[in-house]
């Protein structure tokens, strides 16, 4: 099984003057909100066997799978190869995430002796950053066993689910990812040599939050 999650809500989004105070505006962490969000899929993963557990390197990814690796005792691999989508049209360089030990600081459930399978390239274009994902998932399905967990974005998410699924994931499955909610789930199921989908975009353990704030 893997299970391929987007990150929680982010700090910019639900408060815009955060970036112009921030030393890293491109790379913000969660909000109040999202880290609500976090727990829930947290808490959602629980009683699944996960074994393995992967994190883009940027910030909200990386606390999104903090509160998953606490609950479920598991290391973070952080993977690049996982990334943002890194157009010049959202970032004006290549960006600055930070570094492997502050992350460790801040989630010190990281494994720092992973070497990373996968990287992004500044100014990739949309279906470069798509099949930069999709090279990546595909070589974490093919050397790790057991069942894995993908935290990323929604570029990345996408690229990740279609390259497992292959032909099946092709355009009709990029069009139903493509408002892919935070914090959402995607789950593949192995079927013999090829990997079906599960669950899609699923927000069911989110609704005791939406709920609230209705």
């Amino acid at each position: 099984m893997i299970w391929i999650a987007r990150h929680a809500s982010r700090l910019d989004f639900d408060d815009p003057s955060w970036a112009a105070r921030a030393e890293r505006s491109h790379d913000p962490p969660l909000s109040p909100a999202g880290e609500r969000e976090a727990q829930a899929l947290a808490r959602r993963l629980e009683p699944e066997p996960i074994a393995h557990l992967f994190s883009s390197p940027f910030l909200r990814c990386i606390e999104t799978a903090h509160a998953v690796a606490t609950r479920l005792g598991l290391a973070i691999r952080v993977e690049p190869g996982l990334s943002e989508w890194l157009n010049r049209d959202w970032f004006p360089s290549f960006p600055d995430v930070l570094p492997l030990a502050e992350l460790a600081h801040r989630a010190p459930e990281i494994d720092d002796s992973y070497a990373a399978r996968g990287s992004a390239r500044y100014g990739e274009s949309g279906e470069e950053a798509l099949l930069r994902s999709a090279r990546v998932a595909r070589r974490l399905a093919s050397e790790f066993t057991g069942d894995l967990l993908l935290v990323g974005h929604g570029a990345s998410v996408i690229g990740a689910v279609s390259g497992l699924l292959g032909e099946l994931g092709s355009a009709g499955v990029r069009e139903s990812l493509r408002e892919l909610p935070y914090a959402s789930l995607v789950q593949l199921v192995e079927r013999g040599a090829t990997w079906t989908l599960g669950r899609c975009a699923d927000t069911e353990h989110l609704r005791e939050l939406r709920d609230r704030r209705g």
